[in-house]
């Protein structure tokens, strides 16, 4: 009987958890993203069906890595996808940290061979302003 109330505590304390907790967004600045977001415009634009160096982000959210049709990718991009990538508010602020070294690690090599020449961003703040300006602009 103590096993079964110290699992119900437990589970409690899980869902109240959960529920305090902000999803990945919710920590970010839109207004201040959109600043973080300007050397990005260089290759990537946000509308639908529009590409530039980079592919639109529009639509990124939900995507598996590497497929958005009309764009060609690199192998490792590619790579990523088929095993698995998908981008989401956590895959994407982990990926934008360094993005050569995230990637390489989905796909199992040390740093990735890709045709983004960004090397990240370091600050925890800039990565949550810019999810949250994304996920404003490209819904």
């Amino acid at each position: 009987m103590k096993f079964v109330k110290s699992l119900v505590v437990t589970a409690g304390v899980v869902v109240i958890v959960g529920i305090m907790s902000p999803p990945a967004s919710a920590d970010g600045d839109a207004a201040l993203g959109a600043k973080v977001f300007a050397p990005c415009k260089a290759c990537h634009l946000l509308e639908a069906n529009k590409k530039g160096v980079g592919p639109t982000l529009h639509g990124v959210f939900g995507r598996k890595a590497g497929t958005l049709e009309g764009f060609d990718y690199s192998k490792d991009m590619k790579a990523a996808g088929e095993k698995g990538l998908v981008w989401d508010d956590a895959t994407f602020v982990a990926y934008i940290e360094d993005p050569k070294k995230y990637l390489g690690s989905r796909i199992g090599k040390p740093s990735a061979n890709t045709k983004m020449v960004f090397p990240g961003l370091k600050k925890e703040k800039d990565r949550q302003d810019l999810l949250a300006y994304l996920k404003k602009a490209t819904q």
